[in-house]
């Protein structure tokens, strides 16, 4: 009762104060909010330069170099989210425990948990802001909003490259929540920036246009190139392009703010500690899973998977995970089953292949990539199992298919019994995901060199939307180009497969031996007396006394 009474008679001040406080509290610790206010006010550039991301110069792998005014743009975004969200905290801070509050309430403006859409607005907010600084183009313009929302309406339209430069923007915001502290080296002027290599976002971006019809989905989209220009979109369409298949974006703002608080907070001592871990993954786009479908696929995700993909799209992957590939380790079901045999995790599939048409191929560099992201480990059955899975179509063009909740079809994978048998209507020998048995939405044959994909009618596992461009109704057989299958479980899974396959092995050795000794002598077996009778009945014995 007197705690009720207490909270009755507070003022106003107070309770607007313990108000920002929880909501704050709910993103980032209190004491190192505390910390990086202190240390905002300590000069009127301080929390401008904490903001801004550290310094490296970002390249492509294999592709034309970013545009010139994309560094530009970085060198921008710290002083464009602190005017934006910091101005009227950071005035304040510098007169003491007063600017408290307008600093944790500009803190939840950007931080707090709001909705996807809210959040995908104050992030193109930021963006439009940068380039307006930074003189870079920018369709992404807000109209004062009849409803009384002091942010305005989002309008305007990107075109294709200022989405990659946006695209860009959003990867570099995660990347230096990751690794700040390796970028910044010495934290000198004179010191050389890290080389960061861009992941490649040109499926992100066709699909955004496909989704949008600025593009059709159809022999248009081989060869597309982000340089080529075209046709736009509206932000409206980009935006729900981002609800519906990149929503992870809508945490980027409110990441990035925090992991450049906290690094702000952080001690000097900790500042200048760089782990070196990373040190053995391998960050070259040499496999089918490359950083940019990596990060594709954790925007896509709403699950612990995320953060596994998020990272390996940062610092790339850890190829003690990579449990099979089909150019080192060889084709075919065996080879694939004694790489994935035992490890009970989620695994991602990925698969490469280039589709026939008529007589001829069609040239092999208009190869696709799709994929399948499953929970569990594989089992030889000769029925479809699983719990949950995803369907990905990966390039040229990158969707995400989650499960529907109608069937349980998520896997198939049956292998040739040890023991033959006469069956009348044998099973299919191979991979297979959604669909049916004899009516599989992807079929991937004994052998790993021929892959069947058919249309989502088929299916009532996976939701809907093609795999392929240009994927009819009709089946569509295509030759494998390389497999890759990779442990997503971590390092625990990794060394309960090891345990498996050596218990294993074990049985297998134990099984090829053949002890002697458990044998009798051949003159006195039942086996010797039946052959001498099979071979001379007639004649006479006498029995041993």
């Amino acid at each position: 009762m007197g705690a009720s009474s207490s909270t009755a008679n507070a003022s106003p001040e107070a309770h607007e104060r313990r108000e920002q406080e929880t909501l704050a509290s709910a993103a980032l610790a209190l004491p190192l909010l505390r910390a990086a206010f202190s240390r905002s006010a300590a000069g009127s550039g301080a929390l401008p330069d904490a903001l801004a991301p550290p310094r490296a110069s970002f390249r492509l792998s294999g592709s034309p170099p970013p545009p010139p005014h994309f560094h530009d743009l970085l060198a921008r975004l710290g002083p464009a989210v602190a005017s934006l969200f910091f101005a009227d905290g950071a005035a304040a801070g510098a007169e003491g425990d007063a600017g408290w509050v307008p600093f944790l309430r500009r803190f939840n403006r950007c931080c707090a948990r709001v909705s996807a859409s809210r959040s995908l607005a104050l992030l193109l907010r930021v963006f439009a802001a940068a380039c307006d600084a930074a003189g870079a183009p920018c369709g992404v313009q807000f109209q004062p909003d009849e409803g009384g929302d002091e942010e305005g309406k989002v309008v305007g339209e990107l075109a294709p490259e200022e989405i990659a430069v946006f695209l860009w923007m959003c990867w570099a915001m995660a990347w230096s929540g990751s690794a700040p502290k390796a970028a910044a080296g010495d934290g000198g002027e004179k010191s050389e920036p890290v080389v960061v290599l861009l992941p490649d976002v040109t499926h992100l971006v066709l699909s955004a246009l496909v989704s949008a019809g600025a593009v059709a989905d159809d022999e248009s989209v081989w060869g597309w190139e982000i340089s080529s220009g075209g046709k736009g979109l509206k932000v409206q369409e980009f935006t729900s392009w981002m609800l519906s298949t990149a929503s992870g974006l809508g945490n980027c703002l409110s990441r990035y703010v925090q992991e450049r608080l906290r690094s702000l907070a952080a001690d000097s001592t900790e500042e200048n500690s760089v782990s070196t871990d990373n040190m053995t993954f391998d960050t070259s786009d040499v496999y089918l899973l490359t950083r940019g479908r990596a990060w594709a696929i954790s925007l896509s995700l709403r699950n612990k998977l995320s953060e596994k993909f998020l990272s390996v799209s940062l610092i790339g992957m850890d190829t003690e995970d990579l449990l099979y590939r089909s150019s080192v380790h060889g084709k075919g079901l065996s080879r694939f089953w004694s790489g994935v045999e035992g490890y009970k995790g989620p695994m991602l599939i990925l698969l490469s292949a280039f589709s026939k048409g008529g007589v001829e191929n069609v040239d092999s560099g208009r190869r696709w990539v799709i994929g399948v992201l499953t929970e569990e480990g594989f089992e030889s059955k000769d029925s479809f199992y699983g719990s949950s899975g995803f369907l990905c179509a990966a390039h040229p063009i990158f969707r995400m298919l989650p499960p529907s909740g109608k069937e349980k079809n998520f896997v198939y994978s049956h292998l040739h019994p040890q023991i033959r048998v006469y069956e009348a209507n044998p099973k299919p020998v191979g991979l297979a995901f959604g669909g049916t048995v004899g009516n599989e939405r992807i079929f991937l044959d004994e052998d790993f060199s021929k892959v069947v994909v058919r249309h989502h009618a088929v299916d009532k596992t996976y939701q809907h939307g093609s795999l392929i461009p240009n994927q009819g109704y009709l089946p569509v057989e295509a030759s494998v180009l390389d497999v890759e299958v990779w442990g997503l479980g971590g390092e625990a899974t990794r060394r309960q497969q090891d345990v498996y396959k050596k218990r294993e092995n074990i049985f297998s050795e134990q099984r090829r031996k053949v002890d002697l000794k458990t044998f009798g002598n051949w003159e006195d077996s039942p086996e010797k007396m039946m052959m001498d009778m099979i071979s001379d009945p007639n004649r006479v014995r006498r029995e041993d006394r």
